[in-house]
């Protein structure tokens, strides 16, 4: 169980090289809802995403030894750039193992930061077990998306910097993929206050971490077919899992239509460009998952990765479909 000192201590490890994201706010926002709803805007952190945060954490860590042979890594492509650019900083070469329908944006930024990619298929092949092939027949460090001590704690440090800037929350609301994130802001949040709920949101056909949570062990399904590639993950991580289930308030679902109209709502009132796994815990809010009336909410807008062409599709599938 990672705790408040370790997210501390990669607070410390960060400062002056992840971005201290922005907090923005809306009046809208705040009317539809009934509460006063600050939101984390991880999409301006190095590499688009919170993901940078753990992933320099982690590889700030390694010996000179480890460095010199590299490091390894399996991501849908949030983590591929963090650990790219993270590498990059630190003198080491990056291998990463992505499915091979990614978006091509997130692919391209990969390969732009340095990184080696390979490529695999999702729906048929084990990406843990081919990642760990990978960083054995390489001899490289691997450094896991998530179920990492120094990687879930700098994860914690997107909440460290929330609560810091806003003050006392009543909610915070996180979405949920291999549970990292959402670990490691849990452990800040209630660390520095334990009256605050917070609660995950994860997309309706994914609902892997609640079943999970439900039946109080982890349940594992087939990989979903939704928009939030970010959050397509068939199992909860173990490590993960195990903070998530002693730490976490709830979860809540948003379908992917709910996704793209808060991805809507954040382009149209706070012109805020968001991936769909970004706006997936805005979407449950706006979508009325949750009684906020006259409460103080925090909401991680997790990155905003999402190439123009794919941003103008899913756009313009809403609004056919509405």
């Amino acid at each position: 169980m990672i705790e408040l000192d370790d997210v501390l201590a990669a607070a410390k490890t960060l400062e002056g090289v992840a971005h201290r994201t922005p907090v923005i706010t809306s009046r809208t926002l705040d009317g539809r809802t009934g509460a006063r709803v600050y939101c984390k805007a991880e999409m301006y952190q190095r590499g688009g995403a919170f993901k940078f945060r753990g992933a320099y954490n982690k590889i700030a860590s390694l010996t000179d030894e480890q460095l010199r042979r590299g490091v390894g890594a399996f991501s849908s492509g949030n983590h591929a750039q963090a650990v790219a650019i993270a590498s990059r900083l630190r003198g080491a070469r990056a291998v990463i193992l992505m499915p091979e329908d990614t978006p091509e944006a997130k692919l391209a930024a990969t390969r732009g930061y340095g990184a080696e990619i390979v490529l695999y298929d999702r729906y048929s092949q084990d990406r843990e077990q081919l990642g760990a092939q990978l960083v054995e027949e390489r001899g490289l460090t691997l450094v896991a998306p998530y179920e990492d001590d120094l990687v879930m704690a700098g994860q914690g440090t997107v909440a460290l910097e929330l609560c810091s800037e806003v003050g006392e929350l009543d909610v915070l609301l996180v979405c949920v993929g291999g549970g990292g994130l959402i670990a490691g802001c849990s452990t800040a949040a209630k660390g520095l206050d334990p009256r605050i709920r917070v609660l995950g949101v994860e997309p309706a056909a994914r609902d892997v971490t609640t079943r999970s949570l439900s039946a109080g062990e982890r349940i594992g399904m087939a990989v979903p077919k939704t928009i939030a590639d970010g959050q397509q993950g068939n199992i909860p991580g173990e490590m993960t899992f195990e903070v998530n289930r002693r730490r976490l308030d709830g979860m809540l679902l948003a379908t992917d239509e709910e996704i793209l109209d808060a991805m809507g709502f954040l382009f149209d009132r706070m012109k805020v460009v968001a991936e769909p796994s970004g706006a997936c815990a805005l979407a449950a809010l706006l979508a009325g998952r949750l009684d906020v009336e006259g409460a103080r909410v925090g909401v991680v807008l997790s990155g905003g990765n999402v190439g123009l062409g794919r941003f103008c599709s899913l756009m313009g599938s809403r609004d056919d479909a509405a």
